[in-house]
């Protein structure tokens, strides 16, 4: 079982305190607030290797979310902040592989996990391209990084990039 602990290495590419309006009749965090924090916390991490919005304007490039792979593991209720660490996972000439953990400062416990697998996009062509050196390179790097710890991401088996 993954801890907060083993997290700590990771980028924290999001936190937020759980407003209100999150809630849903249930009187805890509603699962698009999940997807939203997520979504953001890909664009914070795209950052991280050179996917940045400036890129994507310069180079006519993009990504799109092919699969996503959502764990819910403890309750979010209003009030309480969520960090979000993010971990590479894999890379094929097109496609990428990472994880998000959301974890709720409070308590430390992982409140939910997202695995994705995305694709670099030719915006031009709205298909998928090769992935450039300039976002490999620090990609690979981070993903070094990241295969040095001594934990498996939990992944759930199926997807590949």
């Amino acid at each position: 079982m993954i801890t907060p602990e083993d997290l700590q290495p990771l980028p924290i590419t999001g936190n937020k305190t759980i407003p209100e309006d999150y809630l849903d009749e249930m009187g805890h965090m509603n699962v698009m607030w999940y997807t939203h924090l997520f979504s953001n916390a890909t664009g914070k991490m795209f950052d991280l290797f050179g996917l940045s919005d400036d890129y994507c304007v310069r180079t006519n490039s993009g990504a799109f979310a092919l699969e996503c792979h959502l764990r819910y593991l403890a309750e979010v209720r209003v009030g309480k902040t969520v960090r979000i660490h993010s971990r590479l996972v894999g890379r094929s000439e097109k496609r990428w592989h990472f994880m998000h953990f959301m974890v709720i400062e409070e308590d430390g416990r992982i409140a939910a996990t997202a695995e994705f697998v995305g694709a670099h996009i030719d915006m031009t062509r709205r298909r998928t391209s090769p992935i450039p050196p300039i976002v490999t390179e620090p990609f690979d790097a981070i993903l070094a990084q990241h295969n040095q710890l001594d934990w498996d991401p939990p992944l759930c088996g199926i997807m590949r990039p």
